[in-house]
């Protein structure tokens, strides 16, 4: 077996996503545009979205399925007089539905906008990444397959409306919300359609949050270039919401051994936090590890061999 190649960059990145490509191709981007093959994304974005997407390079992405990223945050277009396959504009019309008079006033669509708020339960679009027994839903979809998801628990923290315009078919929509994790925009739109009675579908969507990375720290993707990689990452103490502590470069072997530290040897007589809170053992501004406290001692979690770089002071 090849040995690994070691990443020269290794760090998180949170990349503005341009419309009319899939996540796979983003991290291909990335991958040529840094020279580096480990790439991976959390938290996939349909083609036809953009905004935030946040990548790791290197040994940070071995960061991404521990990010907190729970909430999410979207201004979304909803067209209503029509349903399609995909609940966006980029499937096939399968309804069309008069549009009720009062779906094009403010005040009524705040008020609808205003009862979808709370935890529920969601129908997914059946063309979603959703597995069915082994299989991606969206290929039996198109496969021409019938597909009925199960419902599953989500919640819309918040849905305001932005403006009130006029489409092909009815009014336009234009929404911000902020959901949990799972949410699917798509299915919000499809059943607003039917909440007032008539049909609707996503039009436009842009991620404007994902957790605590915004669009303010995001790249454009033609930016992305080795130089420039760690100057714009994402600190990832932040992203992670972990307790950053100086590692003593004394220490810094048997951390990279994988070694527990006498937790006053690192925590300077500060009280030591419950086993729940991640610790992230940081030198010359690189996360070299991450680590819990067990009976007084410093255990490490995972251990970076090239530390990842973007930690802010």
């Amino acid at each position: 077996m090849a040995k690994r190649q070691v990443s020269r960059i290794n760090c998180l990145l949170g990349i503005d996503k341009p419309q009319g490509m899939t996540s796979h191709d983003v991290v291909a981007r990335v991958r040529r545009a840094l020279g580096e093959r480990r790439v991976g994304h959390a938290g996939t974005l349909d083609p036809m979205a953009t905004g935030v997407m946040v990548v790791g390079i290197g040994q940070a992405t071995r960061l991404l399925g521990l990010l907190t990223l729970d909430t999410k945050a979207y201004v979304a277009e909803i067209s209503f007089g029509a349903e399609t396959n995909t609940d966006d504009l980029e499937g096939t019309v399968t309804r069309e539905a008069a549009v009720p008079a009062e779906v094009g006033d403010a005040d009524f669509a705040r008020e609808v906008l205003a009862g979808m708020h709370g935890v529920q339960d969601q129908v997914p679009p059946a063309f979603s990444a959703i597995s069915v027994e082994g299989v991606r839903s969206y290929r039996r979809a198109r496969a021409g397959e019938e597909v009925a998801l199960p419902p599953r628990r989500i919640e819309v923290i918040d849905a305001l409306l932005l403006g009130v315009g006029a489409g092909p078919r009815g009014p336009v929509w234009t929404v911000a919300f902020t959901v949990s994790k799972g949410t699917y925009i798509r299915a919000l739109a499809r059943d607003l359609g039917r909440r007032v009675g008539s049909a609707a579908h996503l039009t436009a969507l842009r991620r404007t949050a994902s957790g605590s990375i915004g669009l303010g720290q995001c790249l454009a993707l033609d930016a992305v270039e080795p130089a420039g990689a760690l100057r714009g990452a994402l600190d990832p103490v932040a992203a992670l919401g972990a307790l950053a502590l100086p590692l003593p470069a004394a220490l810094a072997a048997d951390v990279q051994n994988g070694r527990r530290l006498p937790w006053d040897a690192v925590g300077r007589a500060r009280p030591a936090p419950g086993p729940e809170q991640r610790i992230a053992l940081v030198a010359d501004g690189a996360v070299a590890a991450l680590a819990h406290v067990d009976a007084q001692t410093l255990a490490p979690d995972l251990v970076f061999p090239q530390p990842i770089g973007g930690v802010r002071p």
